[in-house]
């Protein structure tokens, strides 16, 4: 069923006080508050729902709950326990009066990111882009100016091994079938967990050529239980069976077969999706993960766009799919785009709007000193990996890769505009009497008027 709408009382309540009378109408967060447009999302995420059944939460409970997330990078069971001691958050997400019990399971932040999905999460990103330019934060002819990077977005994997894959696909086998009642010849986990060992001692001991041949010894037991599951799964009478094993088994086939140069290799056994991104820098030569475009302004680093991108994909076959995402979030097409030369044989069709880093020829006064700023991206993308949870993505498949990065972009707009608020008010209360900056209760839309 769609979500109930919020609870509005008409006539005051004896008993308790209402949050707009207790808070500080000068917060940052009061302020956001009347900022975003909460009743658009209700338009655009009511096609999720079924007309029966037990009555959803309020949607701009969800929405706000998924920005403070974000904002101040917190779990979901973390932010349910923060929003219950928090009436300033409370009052973003539309509450009227201070709540002491948890807003919602915090599995059911979860269930309700994988409903709504990037598409809908599209639709959070571009409401902040729209609070930036009611605030101030972000001037509308920035967005004729970009700068687009791409970084990567690491997955919450461990670092991935042969001998730990070969591992954890046995144990993943040979639970499988033991909840399903198949019987198995021999399970090879005592035999395996052995053999992993040594493959460990061995290799720290740098004596290679016993690593390989227990690393083979490993192979070998895998696939002695891949070839024992998949016979008894092809002669079962049980047709539901074959649905039980066919995603592991397609897994567990693919790492047998792939080599040390193969292309499409696997990683990790619950995040198939992973792949393997060589940035050379001196710490981290590899990362594992998904690759993301990010777009910002070129004057305040407000995040405009932010797509995960499946596989490995060059950087300049990239930016055509990114500019649509820009022009699909604030309907303005940038003019000038500026971007590093591992953007160089781009694909997109006006070649004209594309600046290089390094270039020389063409550029005028204005775009020579915009394009100076092209680095600027990578302290926005550095804050996105600190304050943000850019540097390690908990969310499954390829669509949660899609919702971590939007919702990360989303979250580095709303501490901008928090910092311009908490500024400008800052300021404001400076230039106020001093009996009228001890109260501190500024009507909501007078500093923004």
């Amino acid at each position: 069923m769609g979500p109930k709408p919020p609870k509005s009382s008409e006539s005051a309540d004896l008993f308790r006080s209402r949050l707009e009378n207790l808070l500080d109408h000068g917060h940052e967060l009061y302020r956001l508050a009347g900022l975003i447009e909460w009743g658009s999302f209700d338009q655009e995420f009511g096609r999720f729902y079924r007309p029966l059944g037990r009555p959803a939460k309020p949607t701009r409970l969800m929405v706000g709950l998924s920005y403070l997330k974000h904002v101040y990078d917190l779990s979901d069971e973390a932010v349910c326990e923060r929003w219950r001691e928090n009436p300033y958050w409370q009052f973003l997400c539309g509450c009227e009066y201070f709540e002491h019990e948890l807003p919602c399971d915090p599995s059911l932040l979860t269930r309700w990111r994988n409903r709504i999905g990037p598409a809908g999460m599209e639709k959070l990103l571009a409401a902040t882009i729209k609070a930036g330019l009611a605030s101030g934060t972000v001037k509308p002819s920035s967005l004729e100016r970009v700068i687009i990077d791409t970084t990567v977005q690491p997955k919450a994997i461990a670092h991935p091994t042969d001998s730990q894959l070969y591992l954890k696909a046995i144990r993943a086998l040979v639970r499988q079938a033991k909840r399903h009642g198949v019987a198995l010849r021999q399970a090879h986990t005592r035999l395996a967990k052995r053999a992993a060992a040594k493959v460990a001692r061995y290799a720290h001991a740098r004596q290679m050529r016993r690593m390989r041949r227990e690393l083979k010894r490993l192979k070998t037991y895998l696939g002695r239980v891949y070839r024992d599951v998949a016979r008894k799964v092809a002669a079962s009478i049980d047709p539901a069976l074959n649905g039980h094993f066919a995603r592991l088994l397609g897994l567990v086939e693919r790492l047998l077969l792939q080599e040390r140069h193969s292309k499409d290799k696997l990683y990790s056994l619950h995040a198939p999706e992973v792949v393997c991104l060589a940035k050379g820098k001196a710490n981290k030569a590899y990362e594992f993960g998904a690759k993301v475009s990010l777009a910002v302004t070129n004057r305040e680093g407000f995040a405009l766009a932010a797509k995960a991108l499946a596989g490995n994909p060059y950087d300049g076959h990239t930016l055509a799919t990114t500019v649509e995402q820009i022009v699909a979030l604030t309907g303005t097409a940038p003019e000038r785009i500026y971007v590093d030369k591992g953007y160089r044989g781009h694909d997109y069709p006006h070649k004209e709007r594309v600046f290089l880093s390094g270039q020389r020829r063409g550029l005028t006064p204005s775009i020579h000193r915009e394009l100076r700023r092209r680095a600027a991206i990578e302290p926005m993308i550095g804050h996105m990996k600190t304050d943000g949870s850019l540097n390690r993505n908990y969310l499954l498949g390829t669509a949660g890769d899609a919702i971590n990065a939007l919702l990360v972009a989303a979250a580095h707009n709303l501490r901008l505009i928090l910092a311009r608020l908490r500024l400008f008010f800052a300021c404001l209360l400076l230039m106020l009497p001093a009996d009228q900056a001890s109260s501190r209760h500024l009507q909501p839309g007078a500093a923004l008027s």
